[in-house]
């Protein structure tokens, strides 16, 4: 029974077994191809796909997406339909080609805005504001990060409002425009300490030392960046030796400029 077959995949990807979880949802796509349940079928492989997706295993997830988006519009379900588009076009960009998931992303907007869902619009429009500023446009990127911080507050997101504010500070920074980077990331910064996110917090103290940095402030570039490595080294995280070595090159400039001359 594919129901038999879901609940152990869930079980797998709970205790961090994305193959095993796989060969479930495999197993639970076959059960339900054999008993001819169409909107079992499509939920089978949605799983599927998602897990494909975790795996690295881009093709694959993209067949499961397609079918599923087939059984979706005999459904006539345009809230999964646009669910669906948007994992096409998240599935593309994880395989290196963002040009081919701006057409999912276009049409999944076209479905979902009527129809107000932002849970998924909060991650769609971010997701489209990402492509600009990896196009180098600034503002397009900007008029999208905003609409996606506003979907998330009408669903009270606070995962994707910590996320969405960083990215945008990540935005204006890149832009130059340091006072509206510095906001944003100051409001993501408080999010993510509501949540205890601390590696969020430490993500946002990188970008906040760049700033500081490009400013020529190296005394709050230098706490930013003791705080980011006291994290890295909490919590183990990949970033410590990068971060460290930028801390201590940071120090060295710093004690240099302090030296009488």
């Amino acid at each position: 029974m594919s129901d038999a077959d879901t609940h152990r995949a869930r079980i797998f990807l709970h205790r961090g077994d994305v193959v095993q979880a796989r060969a479930c949802y495999e197993e639970a796509v076959r059960d339900d191809r054999s008993t001819g349940d169409r909107h079992a079928l499509s939920a089978s492989l949605g799983n599927l796909g998602n897990v494909c997706a975790m795996l690295g295993e881009f093709e694959t997830a993209v067949r499961c997406y397609r079918e599923v988006l087939s059984l979706q519009r005999e459904q006539a379900d345009q809230r999964a339909i646009g669910q669906t588009l948007v994992n096409l076009g998240n599935v593309q960009v994880e395989a290196g080609r963002p040009e081919q998931a701006r057409p999912y992303y276009l049409e999944a907007l076209d479905i979902l805005e009527p129809l107000e869902e932002h849970r998924s619009l909060g991650v769609l429009y971010s997701n489209l504001a990402l492509q600009e500023t990896a196009a180098g446009q600034h503002d397009a990127a900007v008029s999208f990060f905003m609409r996606a911080l506003d979907s998330h507050r009408r669903v009270g997101n606070e995962e994707g409002l910590a996320v969405t504010y960083s990215q945008l500070g990540r935005t204006f920074l890149l832009a130059g425009r340091h006072v509206q980077a510095e906001r944003s990331l100051n409001n993501a910064s408080e999010h993510f300490i509501k949540l205890g996110n601390e590696p969020g917090v430490a993500a946002v103290l990188r970008l906040l030392a760049q700033l500081y940095e490009e400013r020529a402030d190296l005394p709050s570039a230098l706490r930013c960046l003791e705080r980011v490595v006291a994290t890295d080294r909490r919590y183990h995280l990949p970033e410590t030796e990068g971060d460290t070595a930028r801390l201590t090159r940071m120090q060295t400039n710093w004690q240099a400029a302090q030296r009488p001359r």
